[in-house]
């Protein structure tokens, strides 16, 4: 209830100060606004037709959106049902399904989950060659699938009673009366292990057996409906196994390359699921105060005095800015007449390095005799006076430097020189 009302009220805040700064301001009706959105989206500009669009919980690309994919996974025939994040884990764990289970339904779940993983990847990476990537993953597949070495389709290994029937030694006999002799039941026996149709009478199958012996390849004629069906089912059967096979290829490579992704999202949706209602709530509202300051911070601040603005890009109070007497100026002609707005600028500013140059361009060393000093002659002038003061105190040995003559009187050089050259001592 507290954030609804400091909302509230930052908002009327907003609009006052808006309508203080343009008094003359016409505001342009609502519908007006709804208008011009919509012709934006029919013919769209350049820069929002090339702006990519994100869910809000891919969160501009930071996480996975795999929901509807997994609502199409829990609802498979025969499928274990599992919760949203061992999903996360386990979907690219395609040949943990059993080969039975993988039907038509389970072909429009892979496309599904291929085509969102597709999108994803055009969106989070525009500069990766995905066809490049999925080519790869075709050649790969191809000699898994020559060498059955794929996994999830381990090679079908035939069955003891794919021909039921004992097969018969046709070299013996020379011709269909002889095999005749052997009876109806061993005739169909040996047609059912040709996989032939044993029907008919005695001499319909015998003939039928017997003109087989020497061919390389059986008539079509003479083959079992049973026979013709499964050999077709059975090709139509391993092409819809491969497309599936192939399709599972592409996933699992795709996979690969959003394992950051991925594992961002699973931590994510753990931080959610941890969260109660209460924290829920409260992140929802900071997040839309948080948008509310950013749009105040886009804002120009309203600011006719020209105070300086504060660490929240706001002009400070005007009090404190006569606190720090900011409303000072200090000119300093040394620095080439810039202005220091208050004492505490000013003072810093003579170990800045504005006016150690221009110390140096004067030919004066910037030290602590020239604190407070702001004019060129002021600063010209006390150089010269130091200059005499240091020659002044400089030691002089004509006048410093002492001699003693011979009876003990201690005198400088130049007396000493002159009593010299006058014989004196």
């Amino acid at each position: 209830m507290k954030i609804k009302m400091v909302k509230e009220k930052k908002k009327l805040k907003s609009i006052k100060d808006f309508y203080r700064r343009h008094p003359n301001e016409i505001s342009i009706p609502m519908s007006v606004e709804f208008e011009e959105l919509a012709k934006m989206r029919e013919n769209p500009t350049e820069e929002l037709s090339n702006l990519v669009e994100f869910t809000d919980e891919e969160g501009y690309g930071k996480y996975l959106d795999l929901h509807e994919c997994y609502e199409k996974y829990i609802n498979l025939k025969g499928i274990e049902k599992i919760d949203y994040i061992t999903y996360l884990s386990t979907f690219d764990h395609l040949f943990d399904i059993p080969r039975e289970r993988k039907n038509a339904e389970y072909q429009k779940y892979v496309e599904s989950l291929l085509e969102y993983l597709i999108d994803y990847l055009s969106r989070v990476r525009p500069l990766l060659d995905i066809n490049a990537e999925l080519e790869e993953a075709s050649k790969q597949f191809e000699t898994e699938w020559e060498n059955s070495t794929f996994p999830g389709w381990p090679k079908e290994t035939g069955s003891a009673l794919t021909h039921v029937g004992a097969h018969l030694e046709l070299s013996a006999f020379s011709s269909w009366e002889e095999l005749a002799s052997l009876g109806l039941d061993r005739l169909k026996s040996a047609l059912m292990a040709l996989g032939l149709k044993c029907g008919g009478t005695l001499e319909e199958r015998a003939q039928r057996l017997f003109s087989t012996k020497g061919e390389a390849s059986l008539d079509p004629n003479l083959l079992a409906k049973s026979s013709k069906n499964r050999k077709s089912g059975k090709g139509r059967n391993s092409e819809k196994q491969k497309e599936i096979a192939y399709l599972e290829s592409h996933v699992y490579k795709l996979a690969e390359l959003v394992s950051t992704q991925r594992v961002a999202t699973k931590e994510n949706v753990q931080r959610k699921q941890a969260r109660t209602e209460g924290e829920r709530g409260d992140s929802d509202a900071e997040a839309s105060a948080s948008e509310s300051e950013e749009e105040d911070d886009n804002e120009v601040p309203y600011n006719p005095k020209n105070l300086p603005l504060g660490w929240d890009g706001k002009p400070i109070p005007y009090w404190l800015y006569k606190l720090h007497g900011l409303n000072i100026s200090y000119n300093c002609e040394i620095c080439g007449n810039f202005t220091y707005k208050g004492p505490k600028a000013f003072q810093r500013h003579f170990a800045e390095w504005r006016h150690a140059h221009g110390m140096r361009c004067l030919g004066i060393p910037n030290t602590a005799h020239f604190a407070n000093v702001t004019q060129i002659e002021d600063a010209l002038a006390l150089w010269e006076k130091l200059k005499a003061q240091k020659q002044a105190e400089r030691w002089q040995p004509e006048q410093e430097e002492e001699f003693e003559d011979s009876l003990g009187n201690v005198v400088n050089r130049k007396t000493y020189e002159d009593l010299k050259r006058q014989g004196l001592l």
